[in-house]
């Protein structure tokens, strides 16, 4: 097995979060903005994939120097052993980005590294003419901050969000690994009932069902790195079999998920359908100012809309104020509300107990956090 130094990408403020999950998979972590840095081996690769429900993608630090010249760029990256990463019909795009760095053209360093890669493996494997790159995939990325160039090969392929299970959504849909983190941050318990009065198509229950069974997001995918040549079939079926080991079919939750459109509550169902969880996740067609329960100590997470058209915030304005005012009935329950609305806590009627700035795409929002008094 090889030790390889690992990074686990994140949404800007969701890093504690990632860093989290990668400690509990057993590495030790370091952090900076949007990166989690761990050590790993093959196996470390596979269950950070399987396993990661916040992280965007797991990819291997290959290099990391000082470059101020595009013929550094060229000599330090062809001096990277990538014979020990890539196959001779390895095809390897490579993407780019260059920050606060004397070398700005991204094109030029996209082509930059693509030939150095090209001339160190002809080299390595004795290859005369082109490399025909039939072989799989292994996506690289040059990213400059600050006059340091940083090489990654993508592991996971498609990013972490993309669980398998969503087959239809909404305008403006919630990235999966964003609810997942709604649902953490919320500290939710599956012996405790859980409810999305704004579910679009249903993200949020089923992320809280797949953390209330305790199933591993990246289950039923592939990703790039299960190709490799490298990287053994069998270590792949033994965190796979490991994952199935740990999850906990049997738990029984109570989660509910509702919308006024009912198009999306169709939708979500048929997405609860494909993640395995229809009999689980009860979906209603319901305003959320008609919400009632016999239950307590429950957690409402939600992504509720934003308002982004004319006209269309004073009737979001509405049905949150109505939400607020329907909650002080259920003074046990604690709710928790991603939204753009800098005046949502006057709307809402209340001060929230904590609030934490979280961006939802490119949108910067605030995730107000209205703890429940315990009962």
């Amino acid at each position: 097995m090889t030790t390889f130094k690992l990074v686990a990408t994140s949404a800007m403020g969701l890093e504690s979060i990632v860093a989290d999950e990668v400690k509990a998979l057993g590495y030790e972590t370091t952090t900076e903005n949007g990166k989690i840095y761990f050590e790993g081996d093959e196996r470390a690769i596979a269950r950070a994939n399987i396993w990661l429900r916040v992280a965007d993608r797991v990819k291997i630090v290959a290099a990391q120097f000082p470059v101020k010249t595009f013929d550094e760029l060229f000599e330090r990256t062809k001096a990277v052993q990538w014979e020990k990463f890539l196959p001779v019909d390895a095809a390897f795009p490579v993407q780019g980005k260059s920050v606060k760095s004397t070398l700005f053209s991204v094109p030029d360093c996209q082509a930059i590294v693509k030939k150095a890669v090209v001339e160190r493996l002809k080299l390595a494997h004795k290859r005369i003419g082109f490399l025909d790159e039939s072989g799989a995939t292994f996506k690289l990325e040059i990213s400059i901050l600050k006059d340091i160039a940083t090489i990654t090969i993508d592991t996971s392929g498609a990013g972490l969000h993309k669980r398998g299970y969503r087959h239809g959504q909404g305008e403006a849909p919630l990235k999966e690994t964003l609810a997942a983190a709604l649902v953490k941050i919320s500290k939710w318990s599956p012996n405790r009932p859980f409810v999305d009065p704004f579910c679009g198509s249903g993200t949020i229950p089923i992320e809280a069902a797949m953390i209330g069974q305790n199933i591993a997001p990246g289950f039923n995918r592939d990703f790039h790195s299960e190709a490799w040549p490298w990287m053994p079939k069998t270590i792949w079926e033994e965190v796979r079999n490991e994952a199935e080991s740990l999850a906990n079919y049997d738990q029984e939750l109570q989660i509910i998920g509702s919308d006024i459109d009912h198009k999306m509550v169709q939708i979500a169902e048929q997405n609860a359908f494909e993640s395995g969880f229809a009999d689980i996740i009860t979906f209603k067609q319901m305003h959320a100012k008609d919400f009632t329960t016999n239950f307590t100590d429950g957690v409402m997470v939600s992504n509720p809309p934003y308002g982004e058209r004319i006209g269309e915030v004073e009737v979001i304005e509405q049905v949150i104020s109505e939400l607020g005012h329907l909650m002080d009935k259920y003074p046990s329950w604690s709710v928790y509300m991603l939204s753009s609305m800098e005046n949502f806590e006057n709307v809402y009627g209340r001060r929230a107990t904590k609030k934490r700035k979280l961006f939802n795409g490119f949108i910067r929002t605030d995730y107000y956090q209205f703890w429940g008094k315990r009962s």
